[in-house]
């Protein structure tokens, strides 16, 4: 669901109004006439909020809702000013999906071009990860996928994950009260344990990126899906808002994109990023292996080969302008993109 106008929805300001009573009670014809519209239309936009899941309750003096009942809701017009830009789903395969569709739909290219367009998800069936695995998408985690049309060549497109991942470890690390770090190619981690990682889409036309999608996962309150992950309420003690982490990230985005985008050379990457990516990691020095996923090797009598392929293996120095690990062999230096590989740390 998502909104064409770019002034809030009635269910917004109602919420709003209500939220600013701080569960006293608010009489329809009051709402009615603050909003501008009758008391009918009021009833209607209660009823559409508490079918939603919302529960505002009616009383002798008027509407009101309790603080202490609120929901951890993603809905478009949680968003204020955002609203337009969010599609939102109780359940959908994937967000990264429903971008594609609505890039691929000619329909909506006009919109994708203006702005970036945010969807959301209460559960995924099959949450996505990077080289086609799957992204335990348990109840309470945070579910995103952001749709853009950078004016960018499909060679830089790897500049985009870059801001997101110093955008959104810089988020966890405000939310958590903890230092988040970043791990290539997509992850970002605390206390050696992954919180939270990001995947991108994109398809070109000629050189230049005519959609890109990043999918973004973060473990707020869902139980960590392995004992290898933890997520933010676990570090805090208690539950935090999606909302609320949803809303600094697109802030830090924002904020990344402001801060960077006057200092890049897009055409030879951005050494600033790049820069400001490398002090946000905590393994520059470890021990690491490059590798490539294998669906199947059966002469491999080796047990971790016949999983993956390695590659190289060396001491990880960060990454370069153009976003490629930098792995130190005794012979070399090794340049690696995204692409299909991996990088596995012996020593973080």
């Amino acid at each position: 669901m998502k909104r064409e106008s770019n002034e809030l929805s009635s269910k917004a300001r109602l919420l709003n109004i209500l939220r600013e009573k701080q569960g006293e009670p608010l009489s329809g014809t009051s709402i009615a006439k603050e909003l501008s519209v009758s008391r009918v239309a009021v009833w209607k936009t209660v009823q559409s909020l508490n079918e939603a899941g919302y529960s505002i309750e009616t009383g002798e003096k008027g509407y009101f809702l309790n603080p202490k009942n609120e929901k951890d809701f993603l809905y478009p017009w949680e968003f204020a000013q955002k609203e337009n830009q969010f599609y939102h789903y109780k359940n959908t395969t994937s967000t990264m999906d429903r971008a594609r569709e609505t890039a691929l739909s000619a329909s909506n290219n006009a919109s994708v071009s203006k702005e970036a367009l945010i969807f959301t998800a209460e559960k995924q069936s099959a949450g996505r990860g990077r080289n086609g695995r799957t992204w335990v998408s348990r109840q309470g985690g945070l579910f995103f996928s952001i749709l853009e049309k950078p004016n960018l060549s499909i060679s830089n497109y790897i500049l985009i994950s870059l801001i997101m991942q110093i955008a959104i470890v810089r988020s966890i690390t405000k939310i958590c009260s903890k230092k988040a770090y970043l791990r290539w190619p997509n992850d970002i981690y605390i206390n050696g344990k992954k919180i939270a990682g990001i995947t991108t889409e994109l398809s070109g036309e000629g050189n230049m990126i005519s959609w890109l999608t990043s999918g973004i996962g973060v473990n707020v309150n869902n139980p960590p899906p392995s004992v290898k992950a933890v997520s933010c309420s676990e570090i805090i003690g208690c539950q935090i808002s999606r909302r609320d982490v949803l809303n600094k990230i697109l802030n830090d985005i924002e904020t990344v994109k402001e801060t960077f985008s006057s200092k890049a050379a897009y055409s030879q990457g951005n050494s600033a990023l790049a820069k400001e990516w490398n002090s946000l990691t905590d393994c520059t020095g470890a021990k690491a292996v490059v590798f490539e996923p294998v669906n199947d090797l059966h002469n491999s009598d080796n047990a971790e080969e016949k999983q993956r392929r390695i590659l190289a293996r060396g001491i990880f120095q960060g990454i370069d302008p153009a976003g490629r690990c930098i792995l130190k062999t005794d012979e070399s230096s090794l340049f690696f993109n995204h692409g299909t590989v991996s990088l596995a740390f012996l020593n973080p």
